[in-house]
């Protein structure tokens, strides 16, 4: 069937070199996309230190994945696919179907989670496959670029805020303004909250304002991040998409009573909460995990309509290396996107 190339990582922590691979056909309910673009997302790492259980080198990872179906496995048609339908894939990249979350509809908390560039080879590549229930749609308005990044990016800001116990004009707070809070900031405006930014430096204030925040809070001022929480009148939700636990311990304290702490940003360090900061005043700490394909279609559709789109840099795929590194340093504003063609 020919060959393609693909970025693979040969050993933990190890370099990235392009290879040839031979190209495969589908499986059974599988479809093979030609990837027009992939984001690089910081859990990505995690995947090539070898940081997480299972994972097998050499290693293509990729989990934030936009193209086109190219070929179509046994059943997938049958699933309503078609080769050159304009498709994503994020960090649901398929379930079991047969654990206990899976069989209550609660896919993306799936005990055998597919994650792509974990459980298959991912999108670091000019072609993969994946399974159809691993699939979203992109709207015509998304530029492959744009689409890749929210499948992980958009969809776990997205539905973090929108399954969170805000109700439009109530009162948000997003910690960070990286590849995760650039988006859920966007996001948080356009669902109707009261928005605010929390980052480091008062040189973030103009990105926050770009974004549609009607606060900033410079978390390196002298005044708490909790007590400038306060002073607007307490949040309601947070929004913790910083990967440095102290930064999000530092809000609990500025949210209301029965306020709801939402982590989504990774952090191997414990969070420094005393149950006395949630008892007396009703509050909850809930970690939220990404969403299905169902919900990156939603993610998308959404953010079509409202004309919310990540901020990208893209490279071509022969310089993986470089922007990788570039992510890992927190050089990218806001999401490295790799590119074919």
């Amino acid at each position: 069937m020919g060959t393609y190339r693909a970025a693979q990582v040969a050993t933990a922590n190890g370099s990235f070199e392009i290879v040839e691979r031979r190209t495969t056909e589908p499986g059974p309910d599988h479809v093979r996309l030609s990837v027009e673009a992939c984001g690089i997302c910081h859990s990505d790492d995690s995947f090539v230190s070898g940081g997480l259980p299972g994972v097998r080198f050499p290693l293509v990872p990729g989990h934030e994945v936009a193209g086109r179906v190219a070929e179509l496995g046994e059943g997938a048609a049958n699933a309503g696919w078609s080769v050159g339908d304009r498709v994503t894939v994020g960090w649901f990249g398929g379930s079991c179907r047969h654990c206990t979350a899976c069989r209550q509809g609660d896919f993306i908390v799936c005990e055998n989670l597919k994650v792509p560039g974990w459980a298959y080879d991912g999108g670091f590549a000019e072609t993969m496959l994946a399974p159809v229930d691993a699939l979203a749609r992109i709207p015509g308005a998304f530029s492959a670029a744009d689409a890749g990044p929210m499948a992980c990016a958009g969809v776990t800001t997205y539905n973090g805020l929108r399954r969170s116990s805000a109700m439009p004009g109530d009162r948000v707070a997003v910690v960070g303004l990286g590849g995760l809070g650039h988006l859920g900031v966007q996001f948080a405006v356009a669902m109707g909250f009261e928005t605010v930014a929390i980052a480091r430096g008062p040189e973030k204030a103009a990105l926050a304002e770009g974004f549609g925040a009607h606060h900033y809070i410079d978390s390196t001022a002298a005044t708490s991040v909790a007590d400038a929480l306060r002073a607007l009148g307490g949040a309601k939700v947070v929004l913790a998409t910083a990967g440095n636990s102290e930064a999000i311990t530092a809000t609990v304290d500025g949210l209301t009573h029965r306020g709801e702490l939402v982590v989504i940003g990774v952090s191997p360090e414990p969070l420094g909460i005393s149950p006395l900061q949630l008892i007396l005043p009703g509050r909850s700490v809930r970690g939220h995990p990404s969403g299905t394909a169902q919900d990156v279609q939603d993610t998308l559709d959404f953010s079509a309509l409202h004309g919310i789109r990540p901020t990208v840099e893209t490279v071509p795929l022969t310089e993986v290396g470089e922007a990788y590194r570039k992510m890992l340093s927190g050089a990218a504003r806001f999401r490295m996107v790799l590119t074919n063609g």
